[in-house]
């Protein structure tokens, strides 16, 4: 394999903020190396075996944990990672993980910890729902026929754009922002599903209905989808007790990494609107 002592790692490189990682580090001409199943070498979260060779060589690592940092057992496996990162000489983990989530922040307590004492350093990048779930994930198919039915009712999300989050992590990665610390990282304002709907009804010009439905009917719904038990969990989580008024304030966490301001949904509406991506 071909390393040299400024590759950085991208675990979960093909994921919504992975892949954002993975771009702008090339376009700076940081040696990438993705950390994926299909990758080379392979990095498979449930073969401990892959994670050494996956880390060799490399001096940087951003890690997203599939399937979440809530689900059971996350700390001690986010533990033994950083652990064996540390003993292959990475100087800098920036973990992503998620607002709101006790479990998760027990993941990044436990990553933090493992890392204490080794010689590198950690970030923790804890971002709120991400703008791209309506356009990249479970919501875009509801977008595109024009009803967004979720088990949400009238709570407010700071919404983050998956770019800003990407940003946050390179600038930790490459330096420009201080490591040991959390950047806790929202929208500019919180929205309710409602209130998100109709920002992409004006950006694309046709209307989006949001219809709110009680969890256990959603959750019956994605069954019938065919997914699968752990991911109908892990989203009934989040609707069902993340999404509970806790997060709804915002945060400076973009502007402490960045010396700006987080991009407004309005404009991730209208920029993905014209890229066809919900016609």
């Amino acid at each position: 394999m071909t390393t040299n002592d400024q590759t950085i790692l991208v675990i979960g490189g093909t994921g919504k903020t992975g892949r954002r990682v993975a771009d702008r580090l090339t376009a700076r001409a940081v040696p990438v190396r993705i950390g994926s199943r299909t990758g080379t070498p392979r990095f498979d979260w449930g073969d401990p075996a892959t994670w050494a060779p996956a880390f060799e060589g490399v001096r940087a690592a951003y890690v997203t944990y599939y399937p979440d940092l809530a689900v059971p057992g996350s700390p001690a496996v986010l533990a033994a990672l950083a652990r064996v990162a540390a003993a292959a000489g990475v100087e800098h983990l920036v973990l992503l993980s998620g607002r709101g989530e006790e479990e998760a922040q027990a993941s990044e307590e436990a990553f933090a910890a493992a890392v204490a004492g080794t010689g590198s350093a950690w970030t923790v990048v804890r971002a709120s729902w991400f703008m791209q779930n309506f356009s990249e994930a479970f919501m875009a198919d509801g977008v595109r026929s024009g009803t967004l039915v979720l088990p949400a009712g009238d709570v407010p999300e700071p919404f983050v754009d998956c770019d800003d989050i990407a940003d946050v992590a390179v600038a930790a990665l490459t330096g420009s922002a201080p490591s040991g610390r959390v950047y806790e990282v929202t929208g500019p304002r919180a929205l309710t599903f409602a209130e998100a709907a109709a920002e992409i009804s004006k950006a694309g010009g046709r209307e989006v209905t949001f219809v709110p439905v009680p969890v256990p009917a959603y959750a019956e719904e994605l069954r019938g989808y065919g997914l699968a038990d752990d991911e109908v969990a892990l989203i009934t989580y989040l609707f069902g007790e993340v999404l509970d008024g806790r997060n709804v304030h915002t945060t400076d966490g973009v502007r402490a990494a960045l010396g700006r301001e987080p991009r407004d949904f309005a404009d991730y509406a209208r920029d993905t609107a014209a890229t066809g991506a919900w016609s």
